[in-house]
């Protein structure tokens, strides 16, 4: 087990993988354990699952810097990317990075026969490139490699009239940023935010006059009094947006993200970007700033397999991800294996 910033983790050694899947505290692996147990013996009910929910929902709320009004719940970043897609006029012009994971762009692309088009460019012209499109969809950090979008330009471009969607999955519990200007911010929960694959959030202004497109009994003002009536009565704000939670998930996340929120942001990031950028250094990379790097050398990814460096081949390269729980020691058993 290893301590780090307050949690136990039982995180082997060498792993560099929570870009791929993040590792749950031991107090949120027990709290899912401790779901599943009742669910496996009788004892578990419908109604034991809205605390996790409001608990998860108001603390993604915090990590964003939004009123929890503005939160949404869903299963996965391209359901909710969806809603956004789906709703935007006919003839819409989108502008995505290039390289961009395709649950940010390929919602947009499934709407291309009401005439919404989708460009493709380089992460760093997308600030300067913005004024020509009427939506700006990207990573905060891109999934490939860690590249790290230029916010001051794209925040710019917003002030300018520019809508902008960002996906933080490979950022929100790392990245020291405020995203609650953006128009449009969602996160899945089973990377940084180290919860069960099942649960993703959107934070999204009021303003944005989204379609419900999966509407049903979650997304009701009075969700237990609704379950067989119409007229359709939606909640008054982002919860219209929500589909039915996947309980389990939200339980695991009820315990990681409120911790997550509670936490010295600027001193989990430098220690998480630090971690990175020493071993960029070790290698003879330039600092990037970010927690995710991809070594390109021949063979990166069976050599660390080999030394017990549990990382993910992405993009032809090995994509390695430094979290709040690796140490040196995890930085250095890669760097053997590479030099």
């Amino acid at each position: 087990m290893r301590s780090a910033f307050g949690q136990e983790f039982d995180v082997p050694d060498g792993y560099l993988n929570t870009a791929g899947i993040g590792i749950p505290s031991a107090a949120a692996a027990d709290a899912v354990e401790s779901a599943v147990r009742d669910w496996r013996t009788g004892a578990g009910r419908p109604g034991d699952f809205e605390q996790p929910v409001q608990l998860a929902r108001a603390a993604f709320a915090g990590l964003v810097g939004v009123d929890v009004e503005r939160v949404a719940i869903g299963s996965a970043v391209s359901e909710l990317v969806g809603l956004v897609a789906a709703s935007v006029p006919d003839g819409t012009r989108v502008l995505v990075a290039s390289g961009e994971f395709t649950s940010v762009s390929w919602p947009f692309a499934a709407q291309s026969a009401r005439g919404v088009t989708v460009t493709v460019a380089e992460p760093a012209e997308l600030g300067e490139r913005a004024a020509d499109h009427d939506l700006v969809a990207v990573s905060v950090v891109q999934s490939a490699d860690g590249r790290v979008a230029d916010l001051d330009a794209l925040r710019a471009a917003r002030a300018s009239g520019t809508r902008v969607l960002l996906d933080a999955s490979q950022s929100l519990g790392w990245f020291d940023a405020d995203l609650s200007w953006a128009d449009v911010v969602v996160a899945a929960a089973y990377k940084w935010l180290l919860s069960p694959r099942g649960a993703a959030w959107m934070a999204v202004r009021p303003e944005l006059e989204l379609v419900p497109t999966s509407a049903g009994w979650y997304a009701s003002a009075d969700r237990w009094a609704d379950i067989y009536r119409m007229p359709m009565r939606l909640a008054p704000d982002a919860r219209s947006l929500d589909t039915s939670p996947a309980w389990y998930s939200h339980v695991g996340a009820a315990a990681a993200l409120p911790w997550l929120a509670g936490l010295d942001r600027a001193a989990v990031h430098a220690h998480c970007v630090g971690l990175a950028d020493r071993f960029r250094a070790a290698l003879g990379m330039e600092p990037a700033g970010s927690a995710i790097v991809a070594v390109r050398t021949p063979e990166a990814m069976e050599r660390l397999t080999a030394a017990g460096v549990v990382a993910s081949g992405r993009a032809g390269g090995a994509r390695l991800a430094f979290h709040l729980y690796n140490t040196e020691a995890d930085s250095a058993r890669a760097l053997a294996a590479l030099t």
